[in-house]
Parts: structure tokens; C-alpha cells; sequence
């Protein structure tokens, strides 16, 4: 057996490499060919092209490196019309996958799209190159799959791989020893996100909020991981300019680590906010971006809520702050509410949102895989 497939990023490396692990319990010997990161090559993984190809953030930074993503996806649109495998799984990076899942499907190839476009949150017009390119949609939640079942997109719900590699219950005490922590301090994480964009808007508003929250708390310690070095280095600039005798450790990457040993988390709206939910910790969520961009996506932008955890609840489980509203007093205020009130009840639904989760999403995932192949899918039956 042959399956094509192509990830975008780390994240869908992550993602791939479990799926080609679930496969390989079904059907030992498939050959699987594409675009994978190193946990992909791991698993028996065999790439065309490093994973770093498509890992092109910003439409400026996708414009000057079109002509290589153009030659990348003609090499590899003449390499599986050539060799067709027997399924062709495009995990996220829509932009890149969604257009060669159309070839293929028109070739007669299986097509499969792993991990949902926002299309329910804007854009939705995507929709239609969805169903003409997709045989079938992986989504990580369940209000992905519920949308594309009213628009008659054939689709299944597979869960989050994190929600099976995050315990159910972890100990703060345990994590905080293993990290060197004061035990019996009251300790905030603060998450400004993964990318210097990011970092960038959040770091300085975080730094101000931290010292807000000194001035009305003295007992309160601060911990931030960085996901890599230039992060780390920005974030030491700004902590000079705004706050440089705030009580802080920094950490290079260990953020599920430094979630799980805080007793509140303020963080960047993204995945870090699906772990942060998983561990159970309260949070306050913020984002900003540039006014323009902020105004450009307002008016294409209809949905309630930003953050995970309040899309998977459909209700305002956590506060969030966008834009103008990512100000020191704001979002300290929201940080002493969580301190000073007992969070036993949302502890619980974070709970049922984890266990709604929790379904083995790889082996959910490469059963949805199978289930377009037909000789296989009678075999397994």
C-alpha cells in the first residue's frame, strides 16, 4: 500500500507521525511519501522535501519564497500523478494542500484534509473548494465536524492527540520540584505566545500586567517559557525596558511544564490554551495584532469567542482580551478574580471538555484513513 501525505508545519509533524504510527499497527509494510519533520521520519516516514519548505509565515514571507513553494508542489503534484498512491492525506496548511487534494481527487485519487481550516470563523466561501477537493475531513474538535455536517461535507471527529498525552490530573507540586519552584509560592505563567509577531504584541502588555499585579500582591512570582532562544532574547529586552527586578525565572520551551506548575496561566490565544485547559489551570487569554490587520479581520471575522476552551464550551468559560482591551489593569484584574475565587467548578468542565476529547485521535484518524480504501476496509471488517 502507498499513501500520500504532506504536513505544513511542526505541529502537523506531530500530528503525522501518529497517524503513520496508528497505520503501521494496521498494515505493517504501507510506504508513506511526502513532506514530513523529523517525528514523521521517525515512524518510516520518506520525504521529497524538508518539512521547513512549507514553514512560510505572512503573505510577504509566502510571496518571496513563491517560486520554491511553486517548483516544491509541481514536483510533487507530477510525483503522485505518476505513482498514485492509494489515499492522499494533506495534514493542515490548507493554502498548500487543499489545491493539490483538488488534482488529486480529479485524478481519481482519495483525498483526506487533516485538521480543519477555520472555515467556520471566516472565509467561508472556502467551503465549496473544500468539498470539491476533500473526500473527507479530519477534524481535532467536535464544532469543526458539526459545521461541516450541516453543510453536507463528509467528515469525522477524531479527538486531539493531546488530550490522550495529558493526564487527566497532573501534580503542581511535582512539576514545581522538578522545575526548582518555591513550593508553597503563588505562581503565575505567562505565555506570550510562539512566534516573534507575537511576542511582540503580548510581551511588553504582559510584563506591565505582572507589575500591576505586584503593586496589589507582593507574594506573587512569575514564570515564562520562551519556545526557543530569539524569544528568549526579545523577551529579555523587553523585561529590561518595562520591569528588570520583577520576580521572574525564564525558561527555553517547558511550557506545558510551566502551565502545570502556575496556579493561573495569561497566555497568547492558540493551542497553548487547549494544553492550558487540559492541565486544568485557569487563564486569561489576549490578542493582539497590527490596527490593520485587526480591522481587516473584523469585518470577516463571526464568531463569539477566540480562545479553545469557550469555541469547545460555547460558553465564556475563561475571559479573553483582544486588541485595545489587552491593558495591565484589565487582564490583572482578571488574574486576582482567578486567585481569590475557587475554581473548583470550572476544574470540572475543563474535565468533560478533556475526556470529549480524549478518543485516540491517531487511531480514530487512521481508521478514517483506511475506511477510503476500499480492499482494505473489507479486510479490516
Amino acid at each position: 500500500m502507498h499513501i500520500g501525505m504532506i504536513a505544513g508545519e511542526l505541529s502537523g509533524d506531530l500530528l503525522g507521525a501518529g497517524l503513520i504510527q496508528a497505520l503501521r499497527v494496521q498494515i505493517p509494510d504501507v510506504v508513506i511519501d511526502g513532506i514530513g519533520g523529523p517525528k514523521m521520519l521517525e515512524a518510516g516516514f520518506h520525504n521529497h522535501y524538508p518539512l521547513e519548505t512549507l514553514s512560510v509565515m505572512g503573505l510577504v514571507e509566502v510571496i518571496k519564497h513563491y517560486p520554491s513553494l511553486k517548483k516544491c508542489r509541481d514536483t510533487l503534484r507530477d510525483h503522485f500523478l505518476q505513482h498514485p498512491p492509494d489515499v492522499f492525506i494533506g495534514i493542515d496548511a490548507p493554502d498548500f494542500n487543499i489545491g493539490l487534494e483538488y488534482i488529486f481527487k480529479k485524478a481519481g485519487i482519495p483525498t483526506i484534509h487533516y485538521v480543519s481550516p477555520s472555515v467556520w470563523a471566516w472565509r467561508h466561501y472556502r467551503l465549496r473548494k473544500i468539498a470539491r477537493a476533500c473526500d473527507l475531513m479530519l477534524t481535532l474538535f467536535p464544532f469543526e465536524a458539526e459545521y461541516y455536517q450541516q453543510h453536507n461535507i463528509p467528515v469525522r471527529f477524531v479527538g486531539h492527540p493531546l488530550a490522550n498525552d495529558i493526564p487527566l490530573q497532573t501534580d503542581k507540586q511535582r512539576v514545581r520540584k522538578r522545575l526548582g519552584l518555591q513550593d508553597d509560592g503563588v505562581w503565575i505563567a505567562l505565555l506570550p505566545g510562539s512566534r516573534v509577531n507575537e511576542v511582540s504584541q503580548l510581551g511588553e502588555p504582559f510584563l506591565k500586567t505582572a507589575r500591576w499585579l505586584l503593586a496589589q500582591r507582593s507574594d506573587l512570582h512569575f514564570i515564562v517559557p520562551l519556545a526557543n532562544s530569539k524569544l528568549k532574547t526579545l523577551f529579555e529586552q523587553q523585561v529590561a525596558k518595562i520591569c528588570p527586578d520583577i520576580p521572574l525565572i525564564l525558561l527555553e520551551g517547558q511550557s506545558r511544564e510551566a502551565m502545570a506548575a502556575s496556579d493561573v496561566v495569561l497566555l497568547a490565544s492558540g493551542t497553548a490554551t487547549l494544553e492550558a485547559m487540559l492541565l486544568k489551570r485557569p487563564m486569561v487569554v489576549a490578542y493582539r495584532v497590527a490596527q490593520m490587520t485587526y480591522w481587516i479581520g473584523k469585518r470577516l471575522i463571526d464568531i463569539p469567542y477566540f480562545s479553545l476552551p469557550n469555541l469547545l464550551a460555547q460558553a465564556p468559560l475563561v475571559p479573553e482580551f483582544l486588541q485595545d482591551q489587552v491593558t495591565a489593569e484589565k487582564m490583572g484584574t482578571a488574574v486576582l478574580k482567578w486567585l481569590d475565587n475557587p475554581i473548583q467548578n470550572l476544574e470540572n468542565r475543563f474535565l468533560e471538555l478533556h475526556h470529549s476529547l480524549r478518543l485516540s485521535a491517531s487511531q480514530q484518524a487512521a481508521e478514517g484513513v483506511l475506511s477510503l480504501i476500499p480492499n482494505v476496509s473489507k479486510s479490516l471488517e
